[in-house]
């Protein structure tokens, strides 16, 4: 019984944040039943202001809101976000941690030396801490209390703001130097940089296993291939599942009916044999 009508900027970049603004600015003004918005950025305070006192509930997806506008929101006690909607980074990086460990547990085992794996964690936000930090935590857990792989590995982390100097390809370099056998990678990003210095380095990282989080078309090229390093999996953010349940919400509060303040939304594994089908559900993106 609701319409709904979608909008967003061209991209996540800061220089399309001034056409969210306006788009979220003008979506307020037609006066809708109620708003849900993922932000690239921050300064939607007063057009957040403006749907407090209209009343007008909000659902924070995704990205969600960022921090500083919230508590600005909070602290003029005119804060109209009803509910969050998101992935729970820990726990799909945890999900992450279980299928790798399976994968790579007998070679665990029989590791005559210690068995290295490694985690390029893609930047400093708290994003790239919980996925990093869930990865490791579930990892341990899982190998600390299987009496075949408990006290034969180590876990490497290398801590990336990014990649605009080539950073995620230092990063491959330094757990190459230091005998990783296994590496996590925490986004899209680092997913794409990793294959693409791997397609130029010849064999070099052959014997390293992989696996990625989120998705994209060089993730999808990359576990398909039959030929060096493999992509063992990834874990993919449920897309869908967040819009899906962040309309419900609003819904919710429009009606006056129950509303949950947070929903979290667990990871989706995929993988060679699965991908094609993952694409066509709307959890695998390409592009």
């Amino acid at each position: 019984g609701y319409e709904v009508t979608f909008q967003g900027p061209a991209s996540e970049s800061a220089k399309d944040l001034p056409s969210q603004m306006e788009m979220v600015s003008t979506a307020l003004n037609n006066n809708p039943a109620g708003l849900v918005l993922g932000t690239i950025g921050e300064g939607f305070v007063d057009s957040l202001k403006h749907a407090f006192t209209q009343k007008i509930p909000v659902v924070q997806f995704d990205s969600g809101i960022w921090a500083k506008d919230i508590e600005s929101l909070d602290s003029a006690k005119q804060n109209p976000i009803v509910s969050s909607v998101a992935t729970s980074n820990r726990l799909a990086a945890g999900l992450a941690a279980e299928k790798f460990f399976e994968a790579i547990k007998a070679d665990i085992a029989a590791s005559t030396d210690t068995y290295v794996v490694g985690i390029i964690q893609h930047d400093e936000t708290q994003t790239g801490i919980d996925r990093a930090g869930g990865f490791e935590e579930k990892f341990k857990a899982l190998a600390d209390a299987d009496s075949t792989t408990a006290g034969k590995y180590t876990i490497e982390k290398e801590v990336k703001p990014g990649d605009a100097d080539q950073a995620y390809k230092a990063a491959l370099e330094a757990l190459f130097e230091k005998n990783v056998k296994a590496i996590f990678m925490s986004n899209e990003g680092v997913v794409k940089d990793v294959f693409d210095a791997i397609a130029a380095a010849g064999t070099k990282y052959d014997a390293i296993k992989f696996y990625g989080f989120d998705a994209g078309t060089k993730q999808i090229e990359w576990m398909k291939k039959t030929t060096g390093p493999k992509l063992l999996g990834a874990v993919a953010q449920d897309s869908y599942a967040i819009g899906y349940n962040a309309v419900v919400q609003c819904v919710n509060a429009i009606k006056g009916e129950n509303v949950e303040e947070t929903v979290a939304i667990g990871g989706s594994v995929w993988n060679a044999d699965n991908v094609d089908e993952k694409i066509a559900a709307g959890i695998v993106y390409e592009g």
